[in-house]
């Protein structure tokens, strides 16, 4: 395989490399592989540690995996600024604009819609997932695209004081208890909107909290195709980003943090931590020009939307049983658990490839 490297072309590669990072992962929950590093055997082991960083918190808390769906919508909040001034300086009217973006999020709803009826084989109403969740919150960011910072930052405030009242004085019989699994408003709307609170508590009014999430990709969007200083970029967003995290960190004995029904506060933490993660991928990449491996990460998230969904409805299964033959054959001898190890690791692989293989062939699917 020839080595990737990293060309200047106009882009910015710390949000290419951002973008592919967090869809690798996303994509590399597939293949079950984290799954191996919380086993009993594990217990008490750096292993476990790390494993368990790399599953949802059961319900109150932060781990990092319950970063990854905020970061992916701060990120697509980031790219639609860079994308719709391409747009508009090759003659694209704000009414062209608008047209896109409604298509692009009834698209996106519409296909995590559709995610939830494949595997009971029957019309569900469900619509938790990122995509259909992402459909929301593009359309709520492009609404106030062209506003003020005063004004986008005060609409994603209001989105989540209106969250912070319903999960707290929305009336409710059955449904008293704000923060608690099954008891709440989240839950409540689960119901009235598929007739079934949700396994697990995840939550599909989720998409007007986190709505935040996209507005805030949006201004540091616009901020980094501003004509400021590099290094007044990159202290802005990370000031923002310690505000964030100081606010959901800080209002956490008032208002738990709780990603299954994005608590105002776990959207403030987890803002912040996308932000900051946002200026780390800046500084090493943009400014202090590490680009070495970049696009190694960065081809994942040329195609994200198809690798989600080509993963999300069996094709990481479906790779899995064509090298599970081969991979027992050649790996059996390392023990059960290690052939199931490196397994995934094939599997992973593979999914990578089939983005590598798209990039050389100048396929992007794109909605």
């Amino acid at each position: 395989m020839p080595e990737i490297q990293a060309k200047p072309n106009g882009r910015l590669l710390s949000l290419d490399f951002y973008r592919g990072l967090t869809m690798f992962l996303l994509i590399a929950e597939f293949t079950h592989l984290f799954t191996f590093f919380v086993l009993p055997q594990f217990e008490g082991t750096f292993i476990h540690a790390i494993g368990s960083q790399l599953h949802h918190v059961r319900w109150e808390g932060l781990h990092f995996w319950d970063l990854i769906q905020p970061f992916f919508m701060f990120i697509v909040g980031v790219a639609m600024p860079l994308s719709f001034s391409k747009r508009m300086a090759r003659g694209d009217s704000y009414k062209d604009l608008s047209i896109h973006a409604i298509k692009r999020a009834f698209l996106m709803l519409l296909l995590g819609w559709g995610l939830y009826c494949i595997d009971p084989g029957e019309i569900v109403f469900r619509f938790q997932n990122v995509l259909a969740q992402l459909g929301v919150t593009y359309i709520l960011a492009f609404l106030v695209i062209r506003k003020s910072v005063v004004i986008q930052i005060g609409f994603s405030v209001l989105l989540l004081l209106i969250t912070e009242g319903l999960y707290r004085f929305f009336p409710i019989e059955g449904f008293t208890n704000a923060f608690v699994n099954g008891e709440n408003f989240p839950a409540w709307f689960n119901m009235l909107i598929s007739g079934e609170e949700s396994g697990g508590g995840w939550a599909m009014f989720n998409a007007i909290p986190t709505a935040a999430h996209t507005i805030w990709g949006v201004l540091a969007g616009q901020l980094l195709i501003s004509k400021h200083p590099a290094k007044k970029k990159l202290l802005i967003i990370i000031g923002a980003g310690i505000i964030g995290l100081v606010i959901g960190y800080g209002l956490s004995p008032l208002t738990p943090i709780i990603k299954k029904i994005s608590t105002t506060t776990f959207v403030f933490a987890s803002g912040g931590w996308s932000l900051i993660a946002l200026a780390l991928c800046y500084w090493l990449i943009d400014i202090k020009k590490y680009q070495k491996g970049v696009l190694f990460f960065a081809i994942v998230g040329m195609n994200p939307l198809f690798i989600y969904l080509f993963a999300h409805v069996g094709g990481a299964d479906l790779i899995k049983k064509i090298f599970l033959p081969f991979s027992n054959a050649l790996f059996g001898w390392t023990g059960e658990l290690s052939a199931q190890i490196i397994l995934s690791c094939i599997v992973l692989f593979m999914l990578w490839y089939i983005c590598y293989w798209m990039y050389k062939k100048k396929l992007f699917i794109r909605i």
